[in-house]
């Protein structure tokens, strides 16, 4: 059964529709800055790729959105754009034939930091009656299965920076299976917290070149001193093949294959040589129906982390190179929009497939000094202008979770 995209919605540091977001990519523009969501003078990484000016009352009425975390306004935003974006009438839907699969990693760690200073400094009682439904993680596919009336499979997938690919392979597996008819599926996360920063700057994987914030995240460059943290959503429309054309749907590509493996290695540190991730991307262009040789682009999970880079390298050579081969070409959005954790999955599935659509690869930036581990083709500092028949988009999250996508043109 042949699963496409028709819809496409986005939330990002770097444009808050797909019109933007795509044109700043391909020109290679950071959206990283120094944080303004707390005062983080203190903290070791003060930058971020934050979304600026988001008002949730552009997408939603004022007392919805006020009932929602912003993870969660992020999620249903993209998707009304989404929906918008695709021309489909989910009102002529059987509704329990209309389902959502949205990740996240985390929640809402703002309202859980503000909920425990209350509780210290106040005492029991004094608490948001709506911090429950607020925080946790599974709310933001709620809320966009209240907004697109969605009364089918509305499912939160949750397996850290891989949450959003994840959904998204989910969301095909259920239109193959005959559980649905339209799925909407994607990725969101909002935790530029004290704690969340606190946190990872205490793992030492955020980098500290806090006096040059849009050169800060380098992925595969030997001077990268760790990610970028970053927030969004990127949501995507799924229908088969055959509705679409029936309805005249514009068809953006065609989800080919999907792939998921586990390190099973460490809570945080990828598998040194790449397996796992390697028979990711190996099970997607399986289930594809495509040969290696098909692949002419990677969206890479590119962290700017020491190990991350140096382990997909690895991975990917292990897919191509090493089995006669040659290892096409890859970049990394997060040089651009940071780490934005489950939504990373998600957001980078819709460049992939823009990639595809338009016939241009957007860029590595800051790619100055290459890492002599880090030998690929990286499509550093400037967008490529060339068509490709198919592409992966790889996700890698903290447990050893893998998720790859391959998308084709259609």
């Amino acid at each position: 059964m042949r699963i496409v995209v028709t819809g496409i919605g986005i939330i990002s540091s770097i444009g808050c529709n797909q019109a933007e977001f795509w044109q700043n990519l391909v020109d290679g523009k950071s959206g990283a800055r120094t944080i303004s969501a707390f005062d983080a003078s203190g903290f070791a990484s003060r930058i971020a790729c934050e979304v600026p000016d988001f008002m949730a009352q552009d997408y939603l009425d004022r007392k919805r959105s006020r009932s929602m975390a912003r993870f969660s306004q992020f999620a249903s935003a993209a998707a009304l754009q989404a929906v918008k974006d695709a021309g489909i009438d989910l009102s002529g839907y059987d509704p329990c034939r209309v389902g959502c699969v949205i990740g996240a990693a985390a929640g809402d760690y703002d309202l859980l930091e503000t909920q425990l200073g209350n509780l210290r400094i106040k005492g029991p009682g004094h608490g948001n009656p709506l911090a429950v439904p607020k925080i946790i993680p599974n709310m933001a596919a709620s809320n966009v299965a209240i907004d697109i009336g969605a009364h089918g499979p509305v499912i939160a997938v949750l397996s850290a920076c891989a949450s959003g690919a994840h959904s998204i392979g989910n969301a095909m597996d259920m239109l193959s299976l005959g559980q649905a008819d339209v799925m909407i599926a994607g990725g969101t996360e909002a935790t530029i917290t004290p704690s969340v920063v606190d946190a990872y700057g205490c793992m030492r994987v955020l980098s500290t070149r806090n006096d040059q914030p849009q050169k800060a995240s380098r992925p595969f460059d030997r001077d990268r001193d760790g990610f970028v943290i970053g927030e969004g959503s990127g949501v995507l429309v799924l229908e088969r093949y055959e509705d679409a054309s029936r309805r005249g749907a514009r068809i953006y590509a065609e989800l080919l294959g999907y792939g998921s493996t586990c390190d099973a290695y460490s809570i945080a540190i990828p598998e040194p040589e790449g397996r796992w991730a390697a028979r990711a991307m190996e099970l997607a262009i399986e289930r594809s129906g495509l040969n290696p040789s098909d692949i002419g682009y990677i969206n890479a999970h590119g962290t700017s982390t020491e190990a991350n880079d140096r382990t997909e390298t690895l991975a990917v050579k292990s897919v191509f190179s090493a089995k006669g081969y040659a290892n096409p070409p890859l970049s990394s959005n997060k040089s651009m929009i940071g780490h934005t954790l489950g939504a990373a999955g998600a957001i980078e599935a819709a460049a992939t497939i823009l990639a595809l659509h338009h016939g241009i690869l957007p860029p590595t930036i800051n790619l100055e000094t290459p890492d002599p581990a880090c030998d690929l083709d990286y499509i550093p500092h400037q967008a490529r202008q060339q068509p490709i028949k198919a592409a992966l988009s790889n996700s890698f999250g903290f447990g050893g979770h893998n998720a790859v996508l391959c998308f084709g043109r259609v």
